[in-house]
């Protein structure tokens, strides 16, 4: 009977296609905007992945993310240094800036004043040069994504004069690292050297970066900072999340995706549910035919089962081939950096998948189990 009704199914090759057509662009639709949403918000955590060697992030009370701070005063480096548990801490500057090139244009960039010593707080890869090239006078080093933007005619940044504040800054390296939200141009230098490029206020330092004594636990260290400092800690895990609540909380990203993702729903079910309604009611006769020889109802369904099935195997194949081949045809465009599928997302398409012929499959079966076997013969 499953040969039977897959052969029936794939008699009728306009609605076969019609079928494999409507849950193929749902499962496209529905799995590349998902992938496009978590990617991006997971980009409100970029800065924090960026330095993965900072076990804790400290800052002060009002501060919610590594883009929305308020500056605390120098002296907050030496109160957490001296609780236990901290086995190191380092300043951390965050500033947003505006610099001009050497063509004379204006670009808003993010600047980020890593530790003098040890160098805390720059990304651990290089696309070109070393992180040793702070050491030079003036130095900066560009993040990978943010060169596209600002050297868009495809020239080497190396070597290139930008004007920070009124100071020279001389690009020296390209680092490897997640891009941001915005995607804004970063530029990484000693946080010396970034307290000459940002304006001056009373209190300069975003962030403390520290790190674990061996056997105590970072909660346990995040924990005895605030009560002894009565400053903001996180740590590394718990302050990415930070970054990605706030961009789900403040940003229309989240409704404007889930729209999306529903019509995908809505018009896989509408394609797919006016198509096998036209598919049974065109073999209506050839269901009554089976009923008429003794074929039970339960048979029928499993028929029918058996077609949305092939036709849901099928489209949704498709449909996982067609977002890889999306993300890896976007791979080279830095906007798409980074990108890749998690696996809960082909789940989600999955499941909405069976919904949909769960759906659909059940109003049209509703035809074929209302059909006498004696309407054959009229």
């Amino acid at each position: 009977m499953i040969w039977i009704a897959i052969r029936m199914l794939t008699g009728d090759a306009q609605k076969f296609y019609g079928l494999i057509f409507g849950i193929a662009f749902s499962t496209l639709l529905i799995t590349q905007q998902l992938t496009i949403f978590v990617n991006l918000i997971g980009r409100g955590a970029s800065a924090v992945y960026n330095v993965p060697s900072a076990e804790i992030w400290v800052m002060d009370e009002v501060s919610r993310t590594t883009e929305v701070n308020y500056p605390m005063p120098s002296t907050a480096l030496d109160k957490i240094r001296s609780v236990p548990g901290v086995k190191w801490a380092v300043p951390h500057l965050r500033s947003s800036a505006s610099v001009r090139t050497g063509d004379g244009d204006l670009e808003g960039v993010t600047i980020v004043g890593v530790d003098d010593a040890t160098l805390i707080g720059l990304p651990h890869n290089m696309v070109e040069g070393s992180a040793e090239v702070l050491a030079q006078p003036d130095s900066v080093i560009i993040d990978d994504v943010g060169m596209t933007r600002m050297f868009e005619d495809g020239r080497s940044p190396i070597g290139e004069r930008l004007e920070l504040n009124d100071q020279r800054a001389v690009i020296r390296g390209i680092a490897d690292s997640i891009p941001s939200f915005t995607s804004q141009v970063t530029l990484y230098t000693k946080y010396s050297q970034a307290l000459r490029y940002v304006p001056g206020t009373r209190n300069r330092m975003s962030f403390v970066l520290a790190g674990t004594s061996p056997g105590v636990s970072p909660e346990e260290v995040v924990r005895r900072i605030h009560e002894q400092t009565g400053l903001r800690a996180r740590t590394r895990d718990d302050f990415a999340r930070d970054g990605i609540d706030f961009i789900i909380e403040n940003t229309g990203i989240p409704l404007n995706f889930g729209i999306t993702v529903g019509l995908g729903f809505i018009v896989g079910v509408a394609i797919v549910g006016l198509t096998f309604s036209l598919f049974i009611r065109d073999n209506i006769k050839q269901f009554g035919a089976l009923k008429a020889i003794g074929v039970t109802n339960r048979k029928i369904r499993r028929m029918v089962a058996a077609q949305a099935g092939l036709v849901g195997l099928v489209g949704y194949g498709l449909g996982i081939v067609g977002t890889v081949a999306f993300i890896w045809g976007f791979a080279s465009n830095p906007t798409f950096k980074g990108f890749y599928i998690p696996w809960q997302v082909p789940l989600i398409s999955l499941i909405a998948v069976a919904l949909i012929l769960a759906l659909t499959g059940w109003l049209a079966l509703r035809n074929v189990l209302k059909t006498e076997p004696a309407s054959v013969f009229r």
